[in-house]
């Protein structure tokens, strides 16, 4: 090979490397510009363009905790965006059994008490009666004891004389549901005679707690008779 043909060759062989390498610049750096425009369109959507040194908040584009709300979703049943939810489930209130015994009081307002004058005319208006056991009862109309009124004060029963001078700072009702045949209809006359007394003798009514008697624990009261 002559010295020409040498130089044409070398020449020829120099141009491809430069464009060789021209081409592999120009194919590099259009890559590298691909790679901007695609992660300056994330950033313009609301994501980073530079997950590997952001928080995993970044990462994902949504809240830190959102990740854990969804696995924990996945173990729900999935429910469509048009399926009734569920009603809350609450749970019945126990019910309460009866007491054996069910009593009142009827605490005088006046820090004399009650007379014994006025005790008998006000038992006589709700018919309560006198009994052997010196207390007074409902009786029913066999002759049965419904419920009792005693003293509160010991031995618990009534005189028979001097009942000017006699005082108590409050009465005792007491029935027990066990014993009668239909205690809800007695529960109801045994609170209907305590509520009359309480305006004839000035008087304040409380429950087995010694609290004022509401309305509610009538209710609790009577529904488990």
């Amino acid at each position: 090979m002559d010295k020409e043909l040498l130089r044409i060759v070398i020449i020829a062989t120099g141009i491809m490397i430069v464009l060789g390498m021209l081409a592999w610049s120009y194919l590099r750096n259009k890559r590298e510009q691909d790679d901007v425009d695609f992660y300056d369109e994330l950033e313009f959507n609301g994501q980073p363009h530079n997950p590997l040194t952001l928080s995993d908040e970044e990462t994902t584009g949504l809240p830190a905790d959102y990740e854990e709300a969804y696995f924990n979703q996945q173990e729900a049943p999935y429910l469509h965006d048009d399926a009734e939810p569920e009603e809350e489930y609450i749970e019945p209130a126990p019910r309460i059994s009866a007491p054996a015994i069910i009593q009142f009081s009827l605490l005088a307002k006046s820090d004399d008490g009650f007379n014994g004058i006025d005790l008998i005319n006000a038992f006589e208006i709700v018919g309560l009666t006198y009994g052997s056991l010196k207390i007074f009862e409902r009786l029913d109309g066999n002759r049965l004891v419904d419920y009792g009124v005693a003293c509160m004060t010991e031995p618990g029963t009534f005189p028979e004389n001097d009942l000017e001078s006699f005082f108590t700072p409050g009465l005792v009702f007491f029935m027990q549901p066990t014993a009668l045949d239909d205690a809800q209809l007695v529960f109801d006359d045994f609170i209907e005679t305590i509520q009359l007394l309480a305006i004839e003798l000035d008087g304040i009514i409380l429950d087995h707690h010694r609290k004022d008697l509401t309305e509610s624990t009538l209710q609790s009261l009577r529904q488990c008779l």
